[in-house]
C-alpha cells in the first residue's frame, strides 16, 4: 500500500535548466494529476537566473502546455503551488535568503519542515550545495525529513566517487542521499524483481546450469546533440556502462534478498558487483572489451556524419561512442556464464533489453526437422520502447511429423491501455518523497562499480587509439563486437524495432 505523503517542499536547484523543464516539472505535474502529489506539497525552483514567481510559472506553463496540451486548467491550478527563489549558490547570503523563504512558505502554507532537495546542477556543486544547507541546519531531521537527490555523474573514477561520498557523509546519513539512476525507475526494470522472485517457474532456472549467456544493452539512434563537451571527456563506458548497465546487471544476477526492502535488495546487488571478475592485465581487457566510434552512415534513410565531424569534438578524438564488455561473475550461481554488456550511439535503432539465453536441450531430438538452427529458449525483457517480456520456445507445427517452429509467449505493457505507465522520474521522485531508496544507488555500490570500470578506462586512456574500431552510423556496431561473442559460440540478439507481434502477423 502506498504511503501517504507528508506535507513538505520539493526544492529544485538548477530550476532554470533543461532537465527541470523537460523531465522534472512534467514528472511532478503528472504526480499531481494522479493525486500522488497533493496541495500539501509545493515546489520551489532555485537558481541564479532572475525570475519572479510569476515569470518562472510562465516559463513552466509553456513547457507543460507542450507536454499536456489538453490540461490547461489543471496546469494553471498546479502552478499555484510553484514558487521561485533567485540565489547565488556560492555565497552564504544566498542560502540564508533561501532558508528564510523556506521558513515563510512552511508558515504560510502550514507545512511541516520536510524538504526534498533535487540537485539538477553541474557535479561541481555537489560539494557546495549540501554543505551550505547543512550549515543552516537543513540536514537535521529532528523537525522533519531532509533528503537530497543527486544526478549522475557521481564521480569520474573510484577515487573521486569515494571522495564525494566521504564529503557528503560528513553532514548527512546514507538514508538521506538519493543517487538517481533513471534507468532503475523504468517499469520493466522494477518488474524484473517481481518476475524473478514471485514466480517459482523461473528462479530455479536462473543459474549457470540452465543459462548459456546474458545480454544487457542500450542502443541509441541519436548522436551527441548538445552534449559534445561532456561526452568527449567521458565516452560510452563512463556515460552508460558504469552506472545504468551495471546496475541492471546487478538486479538480473542478484541472489534472493532476505526481505523486499531497500537495505536487503541493495546488499544483494552489491555482492554481485563485488563478485564480478576484475580485469587484471592488458590481455584481459583486449580479450573482453571492444570499443568503437561511429563514422558517416545512414540512419533510417538519413545520412549522418561521423563522430569527429560533430561540433565540439576534436578531429584526433579517440573517445568511444560504442562499448561492449564481457563480464564474468565469480560465484556459484553464475560460474563461467558470460554477461555481455553493450551500448552505442548512432546505431540502427533505439532499444534497451535484457536477454536471457538458455542452454540448448542436452539431446536435440528434433534437430533434423527443426527449422531453427541451434535453437535455444530465449527470454527477452524489453525496457524501451514497446515495453514487455517475451519468452521464445519451440512448438510443433500443425500437420504430420514433428516439424517445429519458434513461437513466442509475451506480456506487453501496451495491453494495459487504460493505465498510462509512469515515467522513470515520476517513480523515482515519488520514491524519494516516501523515503524509499530501493531504486537509488548506495555509496558502496557506486564505488564498487567504479572499481570494476577503472582499469578499462585507464587502459583506454593510454591505448585507446589501438583499441578503437569503427562502424557506420545506422549499423549494429563494429564487427569486432560480433567476433568477441563468436569466440564462445554466442551471437548478439539484434532486435527489430517492433517487439510486440500482432496475431495476424504470426505464422505458427
Amino acid at each position: 500500500m502506498q504511503k501517504k505523503l507528508a506535507k513538505g517542499i520539493i526544492v529544485i536547484f538548477g530550476a532554470s535548466g533543461d532537465l527541470t523543464a523537460r523531465k522534472l516539472m512534467p514528472a511532478i505535474f503528472s504526480l499531481y494529476q494522479q493525486k500522488d502529489l497533493s496541495k500539501n506539497n509545493i515546489i520551489l525552483g532555485v537558481s541564479r537566473t532572475a525570475f519572479s514567481d510569476e515569470s518562472f510559472r510562465q516559463k513552466m506553463q509553456e513547457t507543460l502546455s507542450e507536454e499536456y496540451p489538453k490540461d490547461k486548467k489543471a496546469i494553471e491550478k498546479f502552478l499555484k503551488q510553484v514558487f521561485y527563489q533567485e540565489i547565488d549558490v556560492y555565497t552564504d547570503d544566498g542560502y540564508r535568503s533561501l532558508h528564510k523563504r523556506l521558513q515563510l512558505l512552511c508558515k504560510v502554507h502550514e507545512l511541516q519542515h520536510n524538504f526534498l532537495f533535487y540537485l539538477s546542477t553541474p557535479p561541481s556543486l555537489y560539494y557546495e550545495i549540501p554543505v551550505h544547507l547543512a550549515n543552516l541546519g537543513l540536514s537535521d531531521e529532528s523537525g522533519g525529513y531532509k533528503r537530497i537527490i543527486i544526478e549522475k555523474p557521481f564521480g569520474t573514477d573510484e577515487e573521486s566517487a569515494c571522495a564525494l561520498n566521504s564529503h557528503l557523509l560528513r553532514n548527512y546519513r546514507e538514508s538521506q542521499l538519493f543517487r538517481i539512476d533513471h534507468y532503475l525507475g523504468k517499469e520493466t526494470v522494477q518488474n524484473l524483481l517481481v518476475f524473478r522472485f514471485a514466480n517459482a517457474i523461473f528462479e530455479p532456472l536462473w543459474n549457470a546450469a540452465h543459462i548459456d549467456n546474458v545480454q544487457i544493452y542500450t542502443n541509441e539512434e541519436i548522436g551527441l546533440g548538445s552534449r559534445a563537451g561532456y561526452y568527449d571527456q567521458n565516452g560510452a563506458i563512463r556515460d552508460m556502462i558504469q552506472n545504468h548497465l551495471l546496475q541492471l546487471l546487478g538486479i538480473v544476477a542478484m541472489e534472493p534478498p532476505a526481505k523486499m526492502d531497500a537495505y536487503s535488495i541493495r546488499n544483494e546487488t552489491l555482492k554481485v558487483f563485488q563478485s564480478i571478475r576484475r580485469f587484471k592485465s592488458a590481455e584481459d581487457i583486449r580479450q573482453n572489451v571492444v570499443v568503437g566510434q561511429y563514422q558517416e552512415g545512414c540512419v533510417k534513410g538519413v545520412i549522418k556524419g561521423a563522430y569527429k565531424d560533430e561540433q565540439g569534438v576534436a578531429k584526433s578524438s579517440t573517445t568511444e561512442t560504442y562499448a561492449a564488455i564481457r563480464f564474468f561473475i565469480d560465484n556459484w550461481r553464475w560460474h563461467d556464464v558470460p554477461f555481455y554488456v553493450r551500448t552505442g550511439k548512432r546505431l540502427n535503432q533505439r532499444v534497451s533489453e535484457v536477454v536471457i539465453n538458455f542452454k540448448p536441450t542436452p539431446h536435440p531430438f528434433f534437430s533434423q526437422v527443426q527449422k531453427i538452427s541451434k535453437f535455444k529458449n530465449q527470454l527477452v525483457i524489453r525496457i524501451q520502447p514497446d515495453e514487455g517480456i517475451k519468452l521464445s520456445f519451440a512448438a510443433k507445427e500443425p500437420g504430420s511429423g514433428f516439424k517445429t517452429h519458434e513461437v513466442d509467449m509475451g506480456f506487453y505493457y501496451s495491453d494495459f491501455a487504460q493505465k498510462e505507465m509512469p515515467t522513470a522520474y515520476e517513480r523515482l521522485i515519488l520514491d524519494a518523497l516516501q523515503g524509499d531508496n530501493t531504486l537509488f544507488a548506495r555509496n558502496d555500490a557506486v564505488e564498487a562499480c567504479w572499481n570494476i570500470i577503472d582499469p578499462i578506462i585507464h587502459y583506454l586512456h593510454k591505448n585507446g587509439k589501438t583499441m578503437l574500431s569503427f562502424y557506420p552510423s545506422g549499423s549494429f556496431g563494429p564487427l569486432e563486437s560480433d567476433k568477441m561473442l563468436a569466440e564462445l559460440g554466442h551471437a548478439w540478439r539484434n532486435p527489430s524495432s517492433v517487439f510486440k507481434q500482432n496475431k495476424k502477423d504470426k505464422n505458427t
